[in-house]
């Protein structure tokens, strides 16, 4: 009934914006927009057979305790690498948010 709603009204749930949210914000933060050395936050992920996705991957560490489960970083990393090259490549912040929402209406998120 609420996602009827919200559809009707051409809006999206609270959780995906709070995601969209955060991808922007590590968008911002992996591409120099804001002033945060994104190597306290992140760990880009190297590898020798670069076959799939884009350069600024993510490299997420696995935590034997659940106490960061939540945390901002931990929330992003699987989204972000989940992206395509041509939204992750985005000249500008615009450029992002939009080529970020065309892709998810495109596969229905």
């Amino acid at each position: 009934m609420d996602e009827e709603r919200l559809q009707i009204l051409g809006l999206t749930t609270l959780e995906k914006r709070r995601l969209s949210g955060d991808i922007i914000e590590t968008y911002k933060i992996l591409t120099g927009k804001e002033d945060i050395n994104y190597g306290h936050l992140f760990t880009l992920e190297f590898s020798d057979y670069d076959l799939r996705g884009h350069q600024l991957k993510l490299y997420k560490h696995h935590n034997r305790l659940n106490v960061r489960k939540f945390f901002f970083i931990k929330r992003v990393i699987s989204a972000w690498n989940s992206l395509p090259l041509f939204i992750v490549d985005a000249s500008s912040v615009n450029s992002f948010k939009r080529k970020l929402d065309d892709f998810w209406k495109d596969i229905g998120n």
